[in-house]
């Protein structure tokens, strides 16, 4: 029976992961101006400057290192503790992509009754052990792309020109955000898509647009569609509340780079197997950095992700 559960919950994954596509959209110090003979601009012009920007931005982008630290955090019944990874990472460029290297590793897990630490990231307490498995997927999952500069698949939200054309956009107007003057825009899928088809637009939320640069600052998704009732139906299997949120700063030479990115979600496998699933993500000590050398770093030092 445990090996059906693992087969079921292996696919559901499997289903996930085709989110994940090549890079996510960073950067760009090549700005557009914000609007033309004192014209408004629409959201789809708007965001056509954005994508425009992303795609500028790869080669800047490729001079630079920085650490990353990625926790996953699984919990079941009233918010009970069941598994918990950290992981710490020195990223660096490569002429294709980048390079992640595990330089630190923290794990909590329930077992009996009691909160066990260890230090290995393959640590399992039995032959089939979900949590362990799912935990270090998702892990991976949402940073491990080796065809994006900051490892984070486009898929996961719509600022490329690819991913674009899959979504409606709306303009709901200027403000400030945290000192910057800002566009709001909001976006649905053109037409709504599932898990199962990567073609289709299956999220929507909004995103704030960076009014000189034309860079996005924030973006928040969740899915605008659930998950196939046929999954759920036949086989108890069901993911709710999937969303995600991501924060930008601007460095240096107006290069900007995701900082921060989380989302948390519900897991229903073969109905009894319930997980609440937190995962968390924080890019941070960005350095110049010269790709055909190789570089090597100290473990990451300083407190857990906030």
């Amino acid at each position: 029976m445990l090996c059906v559960v693992y087969s079921s919950i292996s696919w559901l994954l499997k289903l996930i992961i085709v989110m994940r596509g090549a890079k996510l959209l960073l950067a760009a110090a090549v700005c557009v101006p914000a609007s033309a003979g004192g014209q408004s601009l629409t959201a789809d012009e708007i965001m056509a400057r954005v994508a425009a920007n992303q795609d500028r931005a790869q080669e800047r982008r490729k001079a630079y290192a920085h650490n990353q630290v990625i926790r996953a955090r699984l919990f079941r019944g009233k918010n009970k503790l069941a598994r918990e990874q950290t992981r710490w990472y020195a990223v660096t460029p490569t002429a294709r992509g980048v390079k992640r290297e595990l330089t630190k590793f923290r794990g909590r897990l329930r077992w009996k009754g009691e909160l066990v630490e260890h230090d290995q990231p393959d640590y399992r307490t039995r032959t089939v052990d979900l949590d362990g498995e799912l935990a270090e997927s998702f892990s991976e999952m949402i940073a491990d792309d080796p065809k994006s500069r900051d490892g984070i698949g486009q898929g996961w939200f719509p600022l490329t020109k690819r991913e674009q054309r899959k979504y409606r956009f709306q303009l709901q107007g200027q403000e400030e955000y945290r000192g910057r003057g800002i566009y709001r825009v909001t976006f649905q899928p053109v037409k709504k898509g599932s898990l199962l088809n990567e073609d289709l637009g299956i999220w929507k939320g909004e995103v704030l647009v960076d009014a000189g640069q034309f860079q996005p600052v924030l973006i928040v998704t969740e899915m605008a569609k659930g998950f196939p009732l046929w999954a759920k139906t036949v086989f108890g299997t069901n993911v709710r509340q999937v969303g995600f949120k991501m924060t930008y700063e601007e460095f240096e030479d107006g290069i900007w780079f995701p900082v921060s990115y989380g989302g948390e979600f519900k897991l229903t496998g073969l109905f009894f197997y319930k997980r609440t699933i937190s995962l968390s993500m924080q890019n941070r000590d960005f350095s110049k950095a010269d790709v055909t050398s190789q570089i090597e770093y100290e473990p990451i030092a300083g407190a857990e992700p906030r």
